[in-house]
């Protein structure tokens, strides 16, 4: 291959991540101009986990509320867009692998969606006991005010954070099938991964309440070791 060659190599795969980016800002974007519109009924569902005694939410600024649409816009507008971002992934990647790599990715993508949407639902759940545990500090003769900006970007970092590290499985068996991980290189590095598990969780996790690490530490370890048994078996 020539120098000539090669670059124009290089430049045919940026412009193909670039073209990739735009459909995907551009799903992105649609399901956002989407959830904007349909931010009142999706507040409502997003105030559910909030205890009766904190229910009255407030806002201070005469554009939080504007900023509010377009908070749960972006949100809902990743979650609708994301069988769109997979697939552009997959789209990009695909030209470096062989057909059989590519039959074995293609039921990973549709794991994939289906543990987003899992990860999203386990997020909403876990959210009242973090509330639980994070309003519960506060003493006696001092009233809260939750502001509803504040409020719903803790909620929708929970989901959003517990529907990406669903994930985390789906990204080992997939380097694993495509031979650049391997099960017995994975599984001995365990207690390494599993400490950055912990510390990953700590650090994604919103408010700091011991609850949402400590499931999140859990639901990854799971993932983990499942993805292991996958790769074992996969291997074999």
């Amino acid at each position: 291959m020539t120098d000539a060659e090669a670059t124009m190599s290089l430049l045919e795969h940026l412009e193909e991540l670039r073209r990739r980016l735009i459909i995907t800002i551009a799903a992105v974007v649609i399901g956002a101009i989407i959830g904007f519109f349909l931010s009142d009924p999706a507040l409502q569902v997003l105030r559910a986990p909030l205890p009766a005694q904190y229910d009255h939410l407030i806002f201070t600024r005469v554009t939080e509320i504007f900023e509010l649409r377009l908070k749960i816009g972006i949100f809902i507008g990743i979650a609708l867009a994301m069988p769109v971002i997979l697939y552009q992934v997959w789209r990009f990647v695909s030209p470096g692998l062989t057909t059989r790599e590519r039959h074995a990715i293609w039921p990973l993508l549709l794991a994939a969606l289906l543990l987003f949407a899992l990860g999203i639902e386990v997020g909403y759940v876990i959210v009242p006991f973090a509330l639980a545990f994070l309003l519960g500090l506060a003493p006696a003769g001092i009233p809260a005010l939750l502001t509803v900006g504040e409020y719903v970007g803790f909620i929708t970092t929970m989901m959003l954070a517990f529907g990406l590290v669903m994930e985390f499985p789906i990204v080992l068996v997939a380097l694993s099938r495509v031979g650049l991980l391997s099960y017995r290189r994975v599984a001995a590095q365990r207690r390494l991964i599993i400490l950055g598990i912990v510390i990953f969780a700590v650090v994604v996790t919103p408010g700091g309440d011991p609850f949402s690490p400590s499931i999140l530490s859990a639901v990854m370890y799971l993932l983990f070791e499942g993805s292991l048994l996958v790769m074992r078996l996969a291997g074999r």
